[in-house]
């Protein structure tokens, strides 16, 4: 299995309720190891670990921009 990380970007305008709606759907796709933001110093970033060999990352992004349109991948 392969692994990969990517870093989304999402509005940070956008709630508490759909933050940990985004975080559950994303986390619970078929080839997503983990997705998970980071309360402390990012809140409205969005860092998944997934299998590339699964599942392609705009796929990914693709789900998060069902909840907002405006979020954007990070190179890391």
């Amino acid at each position: 299995m392969n692994k990969a990380d990517m870093l989304i970007y999402i509005h940070p305008d956008l709630d508490a309720k759909k933050i940990t709606e985004l975080e559950i759907t994303v986390a619970s796709r078929s080839g997503v190891d983990c997705a998970a933001f980071d309360t402390h110093s990012h809140h409205h970033a969005l860092m998944v670990q997934y299998d590339p060999d699964r599942i392609e990352g705009m796929e990914i992004l693709d789900m998060v921009r069902n909840t907002d349109p405006v979020a954007s991948i990070v190179g890391l």
